[in-house]
């Protein structure tokens, strides 16, 4: 009764009655088993809703404790040490679970899941693999597909967009190609745009007619001995050195980072659908020979990505996008909409500079822009 109140008064503090209530179920004289179950399972489920997860935790290891040959508490405990980030206790109670039971899907996709994250790619495929085929309650997730369809993608194994064919039809992507997860449904979707189909010519034209400040701006920063740029960190190399200086990170400006190219910042003051897009970033990005980007997709598709190119090499330096490769040129902006798979190559003699600019897709409406959850 407290929990349905709570939900009704939208009171956190009567939820807090109900958690505490929840608790007390297990203290009670001769309450049967059931009971008890399904008390803790509902007071982790409503501290995980008020964000205390750690508390939460306390109570799955509670329910792991009193019923440690039920699989199905190790995998909600499981989940519980993934949303505050510690894998590796994860980790061991699926392998705690597979040992118990083998064919648990539901321990597989998340097991694999952790292999992946550790970069084990080959190893992930199985369990990710097997645990969708599964069909259990918990394991069609689209993360899944995603990452089984990259892992086997890194493998170079074809069978990846099967995979993806599948989350498509099971409506997890929006198509083979675009296989973002944090999606506003029916956004105009394309891998490439003009400046004119985006409606920000404004801004295209600011960054071409400026582009040599900008890059001037950026080789300061980069001749400079502490150097400002650091690498890609979301393990989206194949091989070789790749580095990103970011101005702008989920709509917040970095004050400190704009001291050192304070006439590009200013330039982009004047533009709120970059400066203000909090699934998006502004940043510089170097990439030095002998490169490779995997093939992957961005988080959302509530964003489109400018490139300008401000040192390009000659030959040898090229992006896809879905099905068309193309390549940057010096003052140049290249539009495309990264939830698109993409991939890079960087085989010229020497380093690639660009600058990234995003900006929200154009369809967003006001509503929307101020109220969708960074990224």
């Amino acid at each position: 009764s407290e929990d349905d109140l709570a939900e009704k008064m939208r009171s956190n503090e009567m939820l807090q009655k109900a958690i505490n209530t929840y608790d007390e179920v297990v203290s009670l004289p001769n309450v049967p088993s059931d009971l008890i179950k399904l008390s803790l399972k509902r007071e982790a489920d409503r501290q995980q809703f008020l964000g205390r997860m750690r508390s939460s935790l306390i109570t799955l290891q509670k329910l792991v404790h009193l019923f440690p040959s039920d699989t199905s508490f190790k995998n909600d405990l499981g989940v519980g040490y993934l949303l505050i980030g510690d894998n590796s206790n994860a980790k061991k109670v699926y392998e705690e679970v597979l040992s118990m039971a083998p064919n648990d899907g539901f321990a597989k996709v998340h097991y694999g899941f952790i292999l992946k994250a550790e970069n084990k790619i080959a190893e992930s495929i199985p369990y990710l693999k097997e645990g969708i085929e599964s069909g259990d309650p918990g394991t069609n997730d689209g993360r899944f597909y995603f990452h089984l369809g990259d892992a086997l993608q890194r493998m170079g194994d074809k069978e990846a967009y099967t995979w993806y064919e599948l989350g498509y039809q099971r409506g997890h992507f929006a198509s083979i190609w675009q296989r973002s997860l944090y999606n506003v449904k029916g956004l105009k979707a394309q891998p490439w745009w003009t400046a004119k189909e985006t409606g920000y010519v404004e801004l295209v034209k600011s960054l071409e007619k400026n582009w040599k400040l900008i890059r001037d701006e950026g080789l300061a920063v980069m001749d400079k001995k502490r150097s400002l740029f650091l690498p890609e960190d979301e393990n989206l190399r194949e091989k070789g050195d790749w580095s990103q200086f970011t101005l702008w990170q989920q709509g917040r400006k970095n004050e400190n980072a704009c001291k050192s190219v304070p006439k590009t910042c200013a330039l982009l003051e004047r533009f709120p659908e970059a400066t203000g897009c909090r699934r998006g970033q502004i940043k510089y990005s170097i990439m030095h020979p002998g490169t490779h980007v995997w093939p992957h997709t961005g988080p959302t598709n509530c964003r489109l990505r400018m490139h300008l190119g401000l040192v390009i090499p000659k030959e040898g330096c090229r992006i896809r996008c879905a099905q068309e490769n193309r390549t940057w040129e010096e003052g140049k902006v290249l539009i495309f909409d990264d939830s698109f798979e993409h991939e890079v190559w960087q085989d010229a003699e020497n380093y690639r500079l660009i600058f990234i600019v995003d900006v929200w897709h154009p369809e967003l409406t006001a509503q929307e822009r101020r109220t969708l959850p960074a990224i």
